[in-house]
């Protein structure tokens, strides 16, 4: 804090002036306080100084100091004490604060190791181990090893693992090209006239089938050999067919197979 107080007989910070009254080198009846109080006020009215809590503070701390040592040198039938004196008084007292703070401390450790102790009274040890003719042994690890052994275990580990084959032989899969199914659509289609997508497959069982059924379908599309119509959304796909020729030219047809 750099607050700074003018009076008749002291000018500079009010920090120093507590320090001087401290060591009696100035007397606290020749300084008047309510000017000091004052012109603080008066910085604090004032918007053009801006006053931090902590300058507030020490401010308050500081006056609150001075206006209690000048009460104590004006107010009459009071036994003149010095400043030094009242402060090692509160120096003394922390001193017993700190030291009764330490004493709870211990206090509760004590508590804690009584109840240690309590809780310990109410087992009971073993007091016998084990009988005199009791011998433990551990068991022959290397029991019942020879060496044909031990080197036939060596061959075993350092011999080359077979690589695991997974044989499909046995399993039958059936393929379907696109490219067939576009000679058979061409050569039935013509004969069915106008008929749905649905009724088309509906002999089909497998889901593989109708799929490739519906890129055929599109393949004719692209070719110009069919029209494909959808009356309403997620209904059925009208099929036409819009070509004389049953012949299908089979070279840009993609070559599929599911």
């Amino acid at each position: 804090m750099t607050y700074v107080v003018t009076t008749p007989s002291f000018s500079g910070p009010i920090e120093l002036l507590l320090q001087l009254i401290s060591r009696h080198d100035l007397d606290i009846l020749d300084v008047p306080l309510n000017p000091i109080v004052d012109e603080f006020l008066a910085a604090l009215r004032d918007d053009t100084v801006g006053v931090e809590v902590d300058e507030l503070s020490e401010f308050l701390l500081i006056a609150s100091i001075l206006l209690e040592m000048k009460s104590q040198r004006l107010l009459p039938g009071r036994d003149d004490a010095e400043p030094d004196e009242e402060f090692v008084g509160w120096e003394e007292r922390d001193v017993l604060l700190a030291r009764l703070l330490d004493l709870r401390t211990y206090a509760a450790v004590a508590d804690a190791f009584v109840s240690l102790f309590d809780r310990a009274g109410r087992s009971f040890p073993r007091l016998r181990g084990i009988n005199d003719g009791f011998v433990v042994q551990p068991p022959d690890l290397l029991a019942g090893v020879t060496p044909s052994a031990l080197a036939l275990a060596y061959l075993r580990g350092i011999e080359e693992k077979p690589v695991a084959v997974v044989r499909l032989n046995h399993v039958t899969v059936d393929a379907v090209t696109v490219a067939e199914t576009v000679v058979s659509l061409a050569q039935r289609l013509p004969s069915l006239g106008p008929l749905s997508f649905r009724s088309l497959t509906n002999a089909l069982t497998s889901r593989i089938e109708i799929i490739v059924h519906f890129l055929a379908l599109l393949e004719l599309c692209k070719m110009g050999h069919v029209t494909l119509g959808q009356g309403q959304t997620f209904g059925d796909v009208d099929i036409v067919w819009v070509d004389g020729e049953r012949g299908v030219d089979l070279g840009g047809v993609d070559t599929y197979e599911g």
